[in-house]
């Protein structure tokens, strides 16, 4: 680890981000869509291929119809205390639904009653995207960074790692409706984030030391043989050859602060379904050789959409789709984590390594 993700702020604070007025919150049919193109709201038109210039201006989670995954179901044990290194978990995309994740964390033992570490030596791992389309995003914050400070004072630790929505976030704050070069017309971080579920109420709660956590975060870890990542996508080469140099290159572009390479960074973050189809397997085996690892843990692509299960991310299919489990597909190489809490599925608490 080339830094302290997840380990709560730094006493010596940094130095105040630019501030900015949230307007009233638009919707998708307000001012920025006139800047998309007509077919980019249709959400269940299918897979779209990406074009050269592809930039996040629409919520483009499409039904794949798949059916290479697997769904792997796992009774919850409780989380061992012994000497050593304690046992391992990872934690799918959370989305604000703080009271899903308390309930997701007790039932593996992680904590108790109260909220507060029970897990003595267990190690967690959080795998990106706390904020945005569920009603409390801080809230998911502020529990990580306690839990982070808990584990660590009982011998094991709470760490997290950057996804798309602390990078949508991030730039909402700090360049707010400044145009960047989207590559595919006008496009504003901050239109960006309110179309992809941004709720002002985590704006209005957002402090500076949650700014600096987010920035702090690393992007990849290699934990147990476990490559943990965020997206399903293989830009992540672009940063770096290694996992210490990506996470660097990553901290530095947050650092200087120029709109332009975060929406690059962004959009690259918000890419999907690499790992899937024909040649899926290849891709995750570019990564695992240039970083190391057995298998590629990721969140950000929900596993109803991997499946095919017919659903909405705004959770207008209340039956919700059937998540029980992670997803282990492109050849057993990728384990995907993220139960589509947003559209009434799992928010995904699991222990690795998986039996299969």
């Amino acid at each position: 680890m080339t830094q302290g993700a997840g380990q709560g702020p730094e006493l010596a604070r940094a130095a105040t981000l630019r501030d900015f007025r949230v307007p009233a919150y638009v919707h998708e049919t307000g001012p920025y869509a006139q800047n998309t193109p007509p077919d980019e709201g249709d959400e269940g038109a299918g897979p779209v291929e990406e074009p050269e210039g592809y930039t996040p201006t629409r919520r483009d989670l499409p039904v794949i119809n798949r059916g290479d995954t697997v769904q792997i179901a796992v009774d919850p044990a409780a989380p061992e205390t012994t000497d050593g290194p304690g046992p391992l978990y990872v934690v799918g995309d959370v989305h604000g639904y703080l009271d899903q994740l308390v309930a997701a964390l007790q039932e593996q033992g992680l904590i108790d009653a109260a909220g507060n570490w029970s897990a003595g030596t267990a190690r967690l791992w959080f795998l990106g995207d706390f904020t945005d389309r569920g009603p409390d995003g801080i809230g998911v914050i502020d529990l990580v960074m306690r839990l982070s400070a808990e584990a660590a004072a009982a011998g094991g630790y709470c760490k997290a790692l950057m996804g798309n929505h602390e990078l949508l976030l991030l730039g909402a704050k700090r360049f707010g409706d400044t145009p960047v070069n989207s590559g595919a017309g006008t496009a504003t971080f901050q239109a960006a984030w309110l179309l992809n579920g941004g709720q002002k109420t985590d704006m209005d709660r957002l402090q500076d030391h949650h700014l600096q956590w987010m920035a702090r975060l690393d992007a990849m870890e290699l934990v147990d043989g476990h490559l943990l990542v965020h997206s399903d996508t293989t830009a992540y080469l672009d940063y770096g050859d290694s996992i210490e140099a990506l996470n660097d290159t990553i901290r530095e572009t947050l650092t200087r602060n120029d709109a332009d390479e975060c929406w690059d960074l962004f959009r690259k973050f918000t890419k999907r379904f690499a790992f899937r189809d024909d040649g899926g397997a290849e891709a995750v085996r570019s990564l695992l050789d240039a970083y190391g690892g057995t298998r590629i843990v990721h969140g950000h692509s929900p596993i109803p959409y991997l499946l095919g299960e017919v659903g909405s991310e705004d959770g207008e299919d209340s039956t919700g789709p059937n998540v029980e489990g992670p997803h282990l597909y492109a050849d057993g190489l990728a384990i995907a984590m993220d139960g589509g809490v947003t559209m009434a599925g799992k928010l995904l608490v699991q222990q690795l390594p998986l039996d299969n």
